[in-house]
């Protein structure tokens, strides 16, 4: 829906084929971490404003068992905020009023394989799995257990990455209360699922520390988590973005914005053709993605191995790192920025 309401500011027809009814996409239980560039973003598309976003002033980094902490902060960079965390399903819904004002054709029930695209000038395969014969995939032997937890005191717009053995903790603050990412391991998720809502938020808890207190929970969610991607995101007159693209973990909050990113170029680049669909134009946004696209997917992927183990001389490098980021503007300035407007930020 993002990627054809930017075709149409740039005078390109689309339509949209969707799997699913229209009304079951909206139901989307996910909560979304939206870097500032995205706003930017969502702002053009026109879907910005009246979206209900809680923003983040801070984002505070740690490791448990271990020195070293960073905070990255807004007003340093002279920004509104770092990021804005909004609900999934609001998005969508946003999307959705603004695809149907904008007259877009919207066939539901509807999937396109690659025999069922010759009348197009261009194909984009923006949803679904990577397919495991055009790329990668690592797995990650893990689970992201999603819900809202209420705290006792205000969150204060501060967001937390919170590394420990287990596996990463994310806190965004949504509303008055944190949309929580717990990650656990595979052999585990029954257990975390069962529990009820005061032996969850007591692994919350000890998984997190004792910085805020958690006073209750919402219903919980899981999903698998893993690195898929394809090594080419073009072939004849089809282009791969987002999922379709590229799955990665959700540490650091990189997926939909890169999503969000690839949509904008992609954009821009169809609207300066004559023909969307012809091999020079593909390669030229290829070419054009390559540098953000590859340091997302190594930097999660990097973040994930970094920061997965409890082993003493790795733990105390991680805790130099954490206090080098926090003592040197600079570099704290240079990290804040790539993870909000991707490779824009490479000097």
């Amino acid at each position: 829906m993002a990627l054809a309401l930017a075709l149409k500011l740039h005078g390109i027809g689309a339509e949209i084929f969707e799997a699913r009814a229209r009304a079951a996409v909206r139901h989307d239980a996910r909560v979304l971490a939206l870097s500032d560039g995205a706003r930017q973003i969502l702002d053009w598309l026109g879907v910005w404003s009246g979206l209900a976003a809680t923003p983040i002033a801070t984002i505070h980094i740690s490791q448990r068992g271990g020195f070293g902490r960073s905070r990255l902060r807004a007003d340093e960079l002279d920004l509104p905020a770092l990021g804005w965390v909004v609900a999934a399903g609001d998005l969508i819904a946003a999307l959705d009023t603004a695809v149907s004002a904008a007259g877009i054709a919207y066939r539901e029930h509807t999937r396109v394989g690659d025999g069922d695209t010759a009348g197009f000038a261009l194909t984009a395969f923006a949803e679904g799995m990577v397919d495991p014969a055009a790329g990668k995939r690592r797995d990650y032997g893990q689970h992201a257990v999603l819900c809202t937890v209420g705290v006792a005191e205000s969150h204060r717009n501060v967001a937390w990455e919170r590394f420990t053995g287990e596996g990463p903790v994310a806190l965004l603050p949504l509303g008055r209360d944190y949309a929580v990412v717990l990650t656990c391991a595979d052999a585990i998720l029954t257990e975390v699922m069962a529990q009820g809502d005061a032996g969850f938020l007591a692994l919350l808890q000890q998984r997190f520390g004792a910085r805020h207190r958690f006073t209750s929970a919402g219903p919980r969610t899981a999903y698998p988590l893993g690195l898929r991607y394809r090594q080419e995101t073009v072939g004849a007159r089809q282009v791969w973005l987002g999922n379709a693209a590229q799955t990665l973990h959700p540490v650091a909050g990189q997926g939909f914005n890169l999503a969000l990113r690839d949509i904008w170029e992609l954009a821009q680049v169809l609207g300066a053709a004559t023909d969307p669909g012809a091999p020079a134009v593909l390669a030229a946004y290829a070419r054009g993605r390559q540098a953000d696209r590859r340091g997302a997917i190594g930097f999660t992927d990097l973040l994930i191995d970094s920061f997965g183990s409890d082993f003493g001389p790795l733990r105390h490098a991680r805790g130099a790192g954490l206090l080098a980021l926090d003592l040197l503007p600079p570099l704290r300035s240079f990290v804040a920025k790539r993870m909000i407007f991707g490779a824009r930020a490479w000097p």
